[in-house]
């Protein structure tokens, strides 16, 4: 691959979990750019990872991969994105001085796996080619640890503007991320 390709492939690649981000920046009290950075380390170690894997299946999990890739992301984000909008719901409006001031590693580390699915399969694609995995898996760590920085301190202006119903916008972009990655395969086939 060239750099072109590499790079278009790593923004690609990047582009659904800076939304994630921006929801997870909504969801917080005023992030910090040291938040930000944290949060995007997590999704771009674990975004850089995926294709690696992907591609380690190579050819004997292809079709696996391939079959049950959107549904395990749909599945995560619903979950994820549900569980955001329940809280949300359910909190008085008083309590939006008691946003977290940061998220959990595990938390951050199940969404930046959920929108890094659509990264393991195109890994396993990258082995079909014959391309040397390391670099583009780097590029698309390095474009996502960018893009979800940039997106929770966007999230941090959203959540100003939106107030207490932010932590539901945050959700229901997830749960559309999901979405639109299972219609976007689901389309596909037809």
């Amino acid at each position: 691959m060239n750099f072109a390709s590499t790079a278009l492939l790593a923004l690609a690649m990047s582009t659904d979990a800076f939304a994630a981000a921006v929801g997870k920046g909504t969801a917080l009290q005023k992030p910090k750019w040291s938040e930000a950075l944290r949060t995007g380390a997590i999704f771009g170690v674990i975004e850089a990872i995926t294709p690696v894997i992907g591609w380690g299946l190579g050819l004997a999990a292809a079709d696996y991969v391939k079959t049950w890739d959107h549904w395990i992301a749909f599945v995560l984000l619903l979950v994820l994105g549900g569980r955001m909008v329940w809280v949300a719901a359910r909190k008085p409006a008083e309590a939006e001085a008691e946003k977290p001031r940061r998220h959990g590693f595990w938390l951050l580390a199940a969404t930046g796996f959920a929108t890094s699915i659509d990264a393991m399969a195109v890994g396993v694609g990258l082995a079909f080619l014959n391309v040397s995995i390391l670099p583009v898996a780097a590029a698309i760590g390095v474009a996502t640890f960018v893009m979800v920085a940039l997106g929770v301190m966007v999230g941090r202006v959203l959540g100003d503007v939106v107030g207490r119903w932010a932590e539901a916008i945050g959700g229901i972009l997830l749960i559309g991320i999901g979405s639109v990655i299972l219609y976007e395969h689901l389309t596909a086939l037809t």
